[in-house]
């Protein structure tokens, strides 16, 4: 769960954030209903999508993973969110998961990715139908990226 000693309104700032970006990068709704105030980063946390984020350090460390994504990952919370985003693929995946990342920072969104991960355990699976998108404030601020999808299998 994400950890109850985190400020509630950064957790809610960064959910609207997620919530609103997709939106305006999409013209889609992340989730449905849209949660009301103060609920988005609970509504999110739980839903039954696999959802992360990171920021726009030079490695970019993943800055939030839903329950879902925690599970996939077999990570904790505390973990997730100073792993850098390339270590969530192996050596092999990580050019074309660059080249992924690129195309949507070029565009502001990319749609339909697949490719292989890994777990803090080292189980490998296949996400598919993968959605990336830009997390950019109402000013356009980038602020990393995110990726939503609910298509995966483990793999050998």
């Amino acid at each position: 769960m994400i950890p109850l000693d985190e400020d509630v309104q950064n957790r809610e700032a960064h959910a609207r954030l997620l919530i609103d970006s997709y939106r305006r990068a999409t013209g889609r709704e992340l989730i449905e209903p849209v949660p009301p105030a103060n609920e988005a980063a609970l509504a999110l946390f739980k839903a039954p999508f696999i959802l992360l984020s990171h920021g726009t350090e030079t490695d970019p460390i993943l800055n939030f993973g839903n329950e879902a994504a925690l599970k996939l990952w077999e990570t904790t919370w505390e973990e997730f969110t100073r792993t850098p985003s390339r270590l969530t693929a192996e050596p092999m995946e990580r050019s074309q998961r660059e080249r992924l990342l690129s195309d949507a920072k070029d565009k502001g969104y990319s749609d339909g990715y697949y490719g292989i991960r890994i777990s803090k355990s080292g189980r490998r699976f296949e996400i598919r139908n993968v959605l990336l998108w830009n997390v950019a404030d109402e000013q356009g601020t980038y602020k990393g990226q995110a990726a939503v999808f609910e298509e995966w299998a483990y793999v050998r």
